[in-house]
Parts: C-alpha cells; structure tokens; sequence
C-alpha cells in the first residue's frame, strides 16, 4: 500500500538544496525510490513557507530555483481552515500539557505541519523528518531514513 509523504523542512531542504553533500543526496535518492514504490509526496505550504523565506533572505537563488522546480514536480498541499483550526487545538492541548514545541509567541511549525498531515483523513499519512520528537507528539512522524513501505 502506499504512503502519503508530508516533507518536513529538514528533508526538503536537503532535497532543494544545490550543494551536493552525501546527506542531500542520500536524501533525494530516498525522495525518488519513494516515488518509484508508488508514494504520494506532498509538500506542505507551511513548510514552503518555512524554506521559502529563508531563501529569500540570505537570496539563494538557485535553491529558491530548485524548491520551485520541486513545487511543479511533487504535490502541493495548501493551508486550509480545518488545518489551521486542527493547530490550534495541538498547540492548545501541547500548552495545557506543559510539552509545548515552540516559544508562545511563535508561529509553531510543527503543530501546522501536523495538523496538515491530520486533516489528510487517511492512516497511511507520515511526516518525513529530520527531528521526530516534537512532531511525533501530535501525529506520524519518521526520521526520512526510516520511511519503508
């Protein structure tokens, strides 16, 4: 069966990013044996959000270049309310809970992106990450290496 791949930013940015190091390339043969098993890759708009403005920033044009390649390749998966109100509830209970992921005045990343991933309504969802823990406390979360299906 397969897989519907949320990437989080440590993965897409590896994936984007045009210096070639072992990691990035690692990470983008995993992105295309993925594809080839019949996955479903999404990137999630907060998380082009999150490379996006960075790029911009330090202007990485040829990063800014491939993200937006990628964009055209893969699957784009806009915010939507439900998201955005599903966060809000993560970011609720992770308070309550005193486990928050981000300072409380922060955009919290991890709680959109999951949140994202949520509002898919399917179990074959997983957040291909770099960083597990804060993510996995709201929804599926792999280190990418670990991604098989």
């Amino acid at each position: 069966m397969s897989l519907l791949i949320l990437l989080d930013s440590g993965p897409l940015g590896m994936i984007t990013h045009p210096k070639p190091t072992q990691e990035n390339l690692d990470c983008t043969n995993w992105l295309q044996h993925r594809l080839t098993q019949g996955d479903r890759i999404f990137i999630p708009e907060i998380i082009d959000y999150e490379i996006r403005r960075e790029l911009i920033r330090a202007n990485k044009r040829t990063g800014l270049r491939n993200l937006n390649n990628l964009i055209s390749t893969l699957e784009y998966l806009p915010l939507s309310t439900a998201a955005m109100r599903q966060a809000a509830e993560f970011w609720a209970h992770a308070r309550k809970n005193g486990i928050p992921t981000a300072s409380s005045t922060a955009l919290d990343v991890d709680v959109i992106l999951a949140a994202q991933a949520a509002t898919l309504f399917n179990l074959n969802v997983v957040i291909a990450t770099t960083n597990a823990n804060h993510l996995s406390r709201f929804y599926n979360a792999k280190l990418w290496q670990e991604i098989e299906g």
